[in-house]
């Protein structure tokens, strides 16, 4: 069980974003190449995200940006990594919700918590999931998909990316909110459970739009809701989660760039107005948006903010559910 309740995990992280930080007068920024720490292998989406953001900000800077991926612990290695290096705006962080909301809220008794002391700049993008169902289940809609869950109560199986993960936690929610009980799959990572969704062993499939989405368009698999406001430009007929009969249960997949603590404010700014031009950029924008994602820009302010209500809002699935990473 959690030993934290959640209004007090909140609490330690909305004093642990401050953005005006103690440190020396800024000296000319960048002074030698930048080190982008990626809590993920080549190829998963923070790394794809790192790469596509520091190609550009290499140019914007005229110094390298140097792609360092750290995988494993749910992205807790890479966080301690960023948090100790020195704090000069030369080594960023390219989190997550998982290593930047989630780790924590799962582990609230772990010793160490770097990603809490990580200086957020600016949300980089941001993906809902997209529920899908194999064409053998009789169901076209999430409505459809309760009413059949609830006829035969732990019937249904649902992918997963695993224990703690998004997927898992919307899982949980919509259990909750729906008033069903369908069974958790979890697989070892993104994608990992399409081939049994396609084979039809697994009913519900909780992917991102740019896996699931082949198959949706041709036919093979049957989409339900997306768990975003607002509906995906690359997927229009699908109906978001507040019109299939559950607002407020939007789910996204975010990912962000930090730096260490102590890094001066005017480092930080300069790093936001450069990324938010990177992200403004119309081919950036459509690679990010082809994914299915929104593209972010936000403010330092308003990304710590954002991640206040990410804390606040999984936290309490998190309680409510008994959720731990074990």
């Amino acid at each position: 069980m959690l030993s934290h309740s959640v209004s007090a995990l909140t609490a330690i992280f909305v004093l642990s974003a401050p953005l005006v930080c103690a440190a020396a007068p800024v000296a000319e920024f960048p002074s030698k190449p930048l080190r982008m720490v990626v809590p993920g292998v080549p190829g998963s989406p923070p790394d794809l995200r790192g790469r596509l953001v520091g190609q550009k900000l290499s140019e914007a800077l005229h110094q390298p940006v140097v792609i360092d991926n750290r995988p494993g612990a749910n992205g807790a290695l890479a966080a301690l990594e960023a948090a100790r290096a020195s704090p000069d705006g030369h080594t960023l962080f390219m989190g997550n919700i998982s290593s930047n909301a989630l780790n924590e809220l799962l582990n609230p008794g772990q010793p160490s918590r770097p990603a809490r002391e990580l200086i957020p700049v600016t949300r980089v993008s941001a993906g809902p999931l997209i529920v899908v169902v194999h064409p053998s289940v009789p169901a076209v809609s999430l409505q459809q998909l309760v009413a059949l869950a609830k006829a035969s109560p732990g019937r249904l199986t649902y992918t997963s990316w695993g224990k703690g993960s998004l997927t898992q936690l919307f899982g949980e929610l919509l259990k909750g909110a729906a008033g069903i009980e369908i069974v958790e799959i979890p697989y070892k990572s993104t994608a990992a459970g399409i081939p049994d969704l396609l084979a039809g062993q697994v009913a519900i499939g909780l992917d991102f739009p740019a896996v699931v989405g082949p198959h949706v368009k041709s036919g093979k698999l049957v989409p339900l809701t997306v768990t975003s406001v607002e509906r995906l430009p690359m997927l229009p007929d699908i109906p978001t989660i507040a019109e299939a009969g559950f607002p407020g249960m939007e789910a996204m997949a975010w990912q962000g760039l930090f730096v260490p603590p102590g890094t001066p404010e005017a480092v930080i700014r300069r790093l936001h107005r450069e990324v938010a031009q990177i992200l403004a950029q119309p081919d950036i924008r459509g690679q990010i948006i082809n994914t299915g994602s929104e593209v972010g820009g936000d403010s330092p302010e308003e990304f710590a903010a954002f991640i206040r209500a990410e804390v606040a809002k999984w936290g309490k699935v998190i309680q409510e559910r008994g959720i731990r990473s074990d």
